[in-house]
């Protein structure tokens, strides 16, 4: 045999293994591994019953510090699609996972391997050279963008446009499951009046456009305002005290300000000095609230609370992250009810 042909041969190989499915159980069903749980739970939403999704997160982790545990690799071994959050949140454990899977399917730059930030709004992108001393700042931006509920919308059209690509005869399915994601996120957004009256595409525009308000004043609609948007947008313009800046893209798409984290440096643990700051910062500001992972000590927190008065509101900033939040727009919906109960009683 020439070597031509052998290497027509492989690359043959090659090529199906990249796009053929592996069947481990189900043998009709493709195998989607995700990076988080929010990750997991989109997918599901818009893969239906097509697909086997499972997570390397549990949710109840800092997913910054995972490690390549083998079970891990052995998970990836067996996927037809790989789907990460990116801008680097998973840079200490993705790279030793899908290298030592050998699968070829899921390796960056692979059909099977989705970066879901493509096509998000990205907050915080460094405009200088990173260092260590900068702390743990991502040089792509800041890599927390699914706690913007539009940025949920944005993730959900990229895997639902991706997985028709892999799977073209389910992309009636896929992009129908999109709509409906689409849907459910926009009346949990908005409120059934408003989606009904402008649909959730214009109002998504009117509000990046910064003349919702306007247009709903215009047309005697504000009362019909409901929603996230409804529940927060009293408290447009307050400050409130994060520990992590890993809910910056929520305060940001509620109009909520964060003039100081807990951590004097992202991943740096607070000391003495800076929490002394942060204590004038939440006297001379007047902030009530300070909001934080479960997976942070409250230690820093509830010093501050004893100083300060502040509420202290430990939220899951993933799916799965507390019993409560056990889809996407669950945990949107509890980070929103329980900051706006917060803010109420200040």
């Amino acid at each position: 045999m020439s070597n031509k042909i052998k290497h027509f041969g492989l690359l043959f190989i090659l090529v199906f293994a990249i796009l053929s499915p592996v069947h481990a159980g189900e043998p009709d069903k493709a195998t989607i591994l995700t990076t988080t749980t929010d990750l997991a739970d989109i997918t599901k939403a818009i893969a239906g019953d097509k697909a086997i999704v499972k997570s390397i997160a549990s949710g109840k982790e800092d997913p910054h510090f995972l490690t390549a545990k083998p079970g891990f690799i052995v998970q990836a071994r067996d996927a037809n699609v790989w789907i990460r959050i990116g801008l680097d949140l998973e840079v200490g454990w993705e790279s030793p996972i899908l290298r030592d899977s050998r699968n070829l399917r899921i390796q960056e730059g692979a059909p099977g391997h989705i970066d879901a930030s493509a096509g998000v709004m990205v907050l915080d992108v460094p405009q200088q050279r990173v260092t260590r001393d900068m702390g743990d700042v991502h040089p792509y931006g800041n890599p927390h963008y699914w706690l913007d509920p539009l940025n949920g919308r944005i993730m959900a059209k990229t895997i639902a446009n991706r997985l028709s690509e892999l799977y073209p005869e389910q992309k009636a399915i896929f992009q129908t499951n999109l709509k409906a994601f689409e849907k459910a996120l926009d009346l949990r957004m908005f409120g059934k009046a408003l989606v009904s009256r402008y649909g959730g595409a214009r109002l998504w525009k009117l509000h990046l456009k910064g003349n919702l308000l306007q247009t709903l004043d215009a047309d005697g609609q504000r009362n019909e305002l409901a929603g996230w948007y409804g529940m927060l947008i009293p408290y447009q313009g307050y400050s409130i005290v994060t520990y992590h800046r890993s809910w910056i893209y929520l305060t940001e798409r509620f109009g909520l300000k964060t003039p100081i984290e807990l951590e004097p440096k992202p991943g740096v643990p607070p000391g003495s000095k800076h929490l002394a700051r942060v204590i004038e910062t939440v006297k001379n500001v007047q902030i009530h609230v300070i909001l934080q992972e479960p997976f942070y000590s409250r230690k820093a927190a509830d010093l501050v609370s004893e100083k300060t008065g502040v509420t202290v509101v430990v939220c899951p900033n993933t799916v799965n992250g507390a019993a409560e939040a056990n889809s996407y727009l669950e945990l949107i919906d509890i980070a929103v009810r329980n900051l706006t109960k917060a803010l109420e009683i200040r």
